[in-house]
């Protein structure tokens, strides 16, 4: 027995003794992203179809893979007017659909709203009462697609990484939007992440409804940055192509003389930076701490490291991060599939990094 099984035993029992049940209907284990299929990607018809298919969600249950997390966009399921578009909740339900012919799980992610995108400047959601009725209206349109499927197999992520200024108006609105779940759906697992991209550091500002034992509070990892997105061409980090490692240093002095000085100047600052499972290990402790108070699980939907990183290094941060999830009882899903962090590398499964994820390795010792 694992310790994450042992864990998930005591915390049954000490339902059962005290009368409190702690576990969601859904229980989520190792899963995979599906990303740039109904998100962040303008590929429609043909090409989006064929992206993600029947043969994708056998293969990833076949791996040893237990759920997928499906973002989704509104500007893709839904037209300006706030009309659903066939086509994408069409795909939608047949991932659905696959994943309970393969035995598998799904959160469905909304993603992207029109009024929300992680990374914008304006954020009208936060502003624009407008926009926040709208963002509750593409969850009781959701809720009435994919309400048929059972509470045990599929949970709704309402809305990936907000970004707001003040952490109390994130949590006022999602507040607002998970009653608007529950009333439609009194049993559906609701996942609910933290502000500032899901950190884990804003997780003790997370307010969530009280006594709803079907709540998961969700966060992402994509610490230490300089790693987990070396070389990444949409990042502040991008132009820093020297030396990088894991765990211990991220980046040592004599990694700096091999880049521009104005380039070392610019990023000396990653010398500061030490990293290692038991960093990880007390990062993952501070959301378990507040998942505690209110007597719920933690997920985290979202961690990678982009392929552009050492191989080595990445490979050794992969086993800690799984290590971890394991030791703290912790489920998880990997970004991503076929994307630039993917197990899907050049068509081809990076085999090493599927067994470190999915436990086998460790099992194989």
């Amino acid at each position: 027995m694992t310790k994450r099984h042992t864990l998930l035993l005591i915390l049954t029992l000490a339902g059962f003794l005290f009368g409190v049940e702690l576990r969601a209907a859904i229980r989520l284990h190792r899963g995979v992203n599906i990303s740039h299929w109904l998100s962040q990607s303008d590929t429609r018809g043909k090409g989006r179809a064929e992206y993600f298919t029947e043969k994708d969600v056998a293969f990833i249950a076949s791996q040893g893979f237990d759920h997928l997390r499906i973002p989704i966009d509104e500007e893709q399921m839904f037209t300006p007017q706030g009309e659903k578009e066939p086509e994408a909740f069409a795909l939608l339900h047949n991932a659905l659909q696959w994943c309970r012919k393969y035995k598998m799980k799904a959160v469905v992610d909304l993603h992207i709203l029109r009024s929300h995108h992680f990374n914008a400047a304006e954020k009208p959601l936060f502003t624009d009462e407008k926009a926040q009725n709208a963002f509750y209206e593409c969850w009781r349109k959701i809720s009435g697609e994919l309400k048929k499927y059972s509470v045990k197999w599929v949970a709704y992520e309402l809305m990936n990484e907000p970004v707001a200024d003040n952490p109390e108006t994130w949590n006022i609105i999602v507040n607002r939007c998970a009653a608007v779940v529950r009333e439609l759906e009194p049993k559906r697992t609701i996942i609910i992440g933290s502000n500032r991209w899901q950190g884990y550091e804003t997780v003790k500002d997370l307010r969530i409804p009280e006594n709803d034992r079907n709540i998961i509070i969700s966060f992402h990892y994509y610490n230490p940055f300089p790693l987990t997105h070396y070389k990444a061409s949409w990042t502040d980090q991008r132009d820093y192509t020297g030396g990088i490692h894991y765990p211990g240093q991220v980046v040592r002095e004599e990694d700096l003389k091999s880049v521009p000085k104005e380039i070392a100047q610019k990023y000396h600052w990653m010398t500061g930076l030490k990293w290692d499972k038991e960093v990880i290990s007390d990062h993952f402790e501070q959301v378990l701490a507040r998942a505690r108070h209110y007597g719920v699980e933690v997920y985290c939907g979202e961690y990678g490291c982009i392929n552009s990183s050492p191989e080595a290094d990445r490979n050794r941060w992969f086993r800690d991060m799984e290590q971890t999830f394991e030791e703290k009882g912790i489920g998880c899903a990997v970004w991503d599939y076929k994307g630039g962090f993917g197990i899907i590398k050049g068509g081809k499964p990076d085999e090493t990094m599927i067994r470190i994820l999915t436990g086998k390795e460790n099992s194989s010792k």
